[in-house]
């Protein structure tokens, strides 16, 4: 394995004491989050992700319980035992009226002590004290500043921007705008979320200012992901044009890969005539069937293995680095 990273200019443009992650983050290879991915994240992609010195996350609804919550982290903890260096993982919870689950599964975090909790659809002071108490650190995803405020004002270790063109519930605003409005006010970690595919596109981000890249649809077409072949398989065959941005599947606006949309029987171009959008009879629930991916979908072409893949991405960075400082000297 490669040393950790090391871009000490790059990181002080980001802002963030004078470039240095929290010590809960020490050790990274690389710069970066698998992202917590519906029905996708799983032990085996968070314990590879981890092992090779990235962050892996998953959604605790990803579990049908808080007891099999129990054992996922159990399983997850062990694993990463029996590696000296292995970076840390996080989890996401669902901060908001329709979880029911949030109370219990936050204890579960709590008994854990997970290192990363990724918090969506709510910030609360609540989850930030529980999770602060035994030194972990939690994360807020946001799509406009507004939301990022709010976030900050909780105690939140850092915001997760999530911009144009990433998978899932993502915002409209470019990255160039929402991160360094985010910077004005913020002094903690600013996490980039939206078409990052690469190892170069990582370092972009910290270019602009972030501290973290964050990437979901690339970990979607690897070996050890949950989604099925056929979802994989569309992602390789996808390009940006594919991707389509709608509140119809969800019930919030979210990136969707248009092809799965026509595979449920429903035309893509008359979803604003569906009153509430259920995909054909013959199909199981929409978010197993409609699949969400982002525009970074055309810069995915192979399904390697997490490790291999975590490894192209630090090879990939490290040649981007190299290769900016090649373009400085020669000026």
């Amino acid at each position: 394995m490669t040393n950790t990273y090391s871009t000490a200019a790059i990181r002080t443009a980001g802002g963030h004491r004078n470039g240095q992650l929290p010590a809960q983050l020490d050790g990274l290879r690389l710069p970066a989050i698998s992202a917590p991915m519906f029905l996708t994240s799983n032990p085996d992609l968070v314990v590879e992700v981890c092992r090779s010195g990235l962050v892996g996350t998953f959604p605790a609804l990803n579990l049908r319980t808080t007891e099999a919550l129990d054992e996922w982290l159990s399983e997850i903890k062990e694993r990463l035992g029996r590696y000296e260096s292995a970076a840390p993982y996080g989890i996401n919870l669902i901060v908001n009226k329709s979880n029911d689950r949030l109370e219990a599964d936050l204890d579960m975090v709590v008994k854990h002590k997970v290192p990363l909790v990724i918090t969506s659809l709510g910030a609360a002071s609540s989850v930030v004290d529980a999770v602060h108490s035994y030194g972990g650190l939690v994360f807020h995803d946001v799509i406009n500043l507004r939301h990022a405020q709010k976030a900050a004002e909780v105690g939140v270790d850092g915001i997760i921007a999530v911009c144009a063109g990433a998978g899932g519930h993502g915002g409209l605003l470019n990255p160039f705008a929402l991160i360094p409005e985010i910077r004005a006010f913020f002094d903690g970690v600013i996490i980039l979320s939206g078409s990052i595919s690469t190892g170069a596109q990582i370092a972009a981000a910290e270019v602009m200012g972030a501290d973290l890249a964050y990437l979901g649809t690339r970990f979607i077409a690897t070996q050890e992901a949950m989604a099925s072949q056929d979802n994989k398989d569309m992602i390789l065959q996808s390009a940006a044009s594919d991707i389509m941005y709608t509140p119809k599947i969800s019930g919030v606006n979210a990136n969707f890969l248009r092809p799965s949309i026509e595979a449920a029987g429903v035309d893509p171009d008359k979803l604003a005539d569906v009153e509430d959008f259920q995909p054909a009879e013959q199909k199981k629930q929409a978010w197993k069937d409609i699949w969400s991916a982002g525009q970074g979908v055309g810069s995915i072409h192979d399904i390697p293995t997490a490790a291999e893949l975590c490894e192209r991405l630090i090879e990939e960075y490290d040649a981007a680095l190299l290769a900016a400082t090649k373009k400085r000297a020669r000026r």
